[in-house]
């Protein structure tokens, strides 16, 4: 099973300038908890947002770049040789950016998001969610506090 998993904004805004644009503690809770220990699948812009390996995941960056390396990642150069180097995990998470999760929306079997309630001006999108081809199974809503500053929800959609 391949998950893609992300933070979107109500106008499917992912980022802007490589960054997020909204600070969600409640998000960044749980994505952790969820990815613990498995592989995640991100492409370079989105590492170098990073920084950093994620503790406690393998991460598998995706650059064209030949040479490109980092420390204690996986590097490939397509999104079919990722899927390939976390064949070991039964459930990798696809962590974009907005070019890999658009390679990833046809052979992904879950999009496990965090819909944030709120329109942003961004330079990158999330692919639009085809209700055709996914079935929103799960759908947690929350309200604006004073650690999260927007309306948020977790929904989960499975492949139909």
């Amino acid at each position: 099973m391949v998950t893609i998993i992300a933070a979107v904004a109500k106008n499917n805004a992912l980022g802007k300038d490589n960054q997020l644009i909204w600070y969600l503690p409640a998000d960044l809770k749980r994505f952790k908890k969820v990815t613990l220990g498995h592989h995640v699948i991100m492409g370079r812009k989105t590492f170098e947002s990073l920084g950093k390996p994620l503790p406690n995941r393998t991460t598998i960056i995706i650059t064209r770049n030949k040479k490109y390396t980092a420390d204690g990642c996986i590097v490939v150069d397509s999104l079919n040789k990722a899927i390939k180097a976390a064949k070991d995990d039964e459930n990798p998470f696809i962590l974009g950016g907005a070019e890999i999760y658009r390679q990833a929306m046809p052979i992904a079997d879950v999009l496990d998001l965090t819909i944030v309630h709120q329109e942003f001006d961004a330079d990158v999108f999330f692919p639009e969610i085809d209700d055709t081809v996914w079935k929103e199974i799960s759908s947690e809503d929350f309200k604006a506090d004073d650690k999260n500053k927007y309306d948020y929800s977790f929904v989960k959609y499975q492949r139909i």
